[in-house]
């Protein structure tokens, strides 16, 4: 029964595309059969000009129109294809379903297989968002545990970053790589809280801007990202200057 429902929709779909096709070969025709009409009048008109039924003036005045009613009827449309590309046009249109069908079936897909309601998949992300923030509750109490001399706690900080990163959580994210940076200076870091607290606060405020040039003044020369580093802080001092 799927199988049918498929079939019906693939020739609803290309029912358009024949439909063009097929007033094309009707234009066609009837071209040709304008154009048999005025040659047959053609030969007729000459029969009654040998018969002497006509004279060689009318004929000749006849001959004319029906010479411009040919030209008329031969002035087919520059884009109507000869019957060797509707074909073409035909076969493609036949094999587009077939292929599309067994493009769907090498997949992996088939019609059969159950469907996918959403609210299961949402309900997944969910108790996976549940789990993610009890971990990050957990890291956050053993942080406090974690005397301040202790060299894992800035690692605990960068870990939580990550984590808090990981969930879209920018401002979250900056706090706790801020203080990581507090505990021990990186460049590369001081990059990263700026650029979590721009997304965070959608400008770039006299505190990201520091952090920005601290970055580029601490920077190895080979860093990769200087050139961003010195556009973002022209774009800060702009914006500063801006009441």
């Amino acid at each position: 029964m799927i199988w049918l429902s498929i079939a019906c929709l693939s020739l609803l779909a290309l029912l358009p595309a024949a439909f063009i096709l097929w007033r094309r070969a009707v234009a066609r025709d009837e071209r040709s059969a304008a154009l048999e009409l005025h040659e047959a009048q053609l030969a007729e008109l000459d029969r009654d000009l040998a018969s002497g039924m006509i004279a060689p003036a009318e004929h000749a005045v006849a001959q004319l129109e029906i010479q411009r009613r040919i030209l008329v009827a031969d002035r087919a449309p520059a884009e109507m294809a000869d019957r060797s590309a509707r074909n073409r046009v035909i076969i493609a249109l036949v094999l587009l379903p077939v292929v599309a069908t067994g493009l769907y079936l090498a997949g992996g897909g088939h019609p059969r297989f159950p469907a996918q309601p959403l609210e299961p998949r949402l309900k997944e992300v969910q108790a996976r968002d549940a789990r993610a923030a009890k971990a990050i509750a957990q890291l956050r109490e053993a942080l406090a545990t974690i005397p301040p001399g202790d060299p894992s706690l800035r690692q605990g900080y960068l870990l939580l970053g990550q984590a808090e990163a990981s969930r879209g959580h920018d401002a979250d994210a900056a706090a706790a790589w801020r203080k990581a940076l507090d505990l021990g200076f990186d460049p590369e870091l001081a990059l990263q809280v700026a650029e979590e607290q721009v997304r965070s606060e959608k400008h770039i405020s006299a505190d990201s801007l520091s952090l920005y040039r601290r970055a580029l003044d601490a920077a190895p020369k080979d860093a990769p990202w200087k050139q961003a580093v010195q556009q973002r802080i022209a774009q800060g001092e702009h914006d500063q200057e801006q009441p």
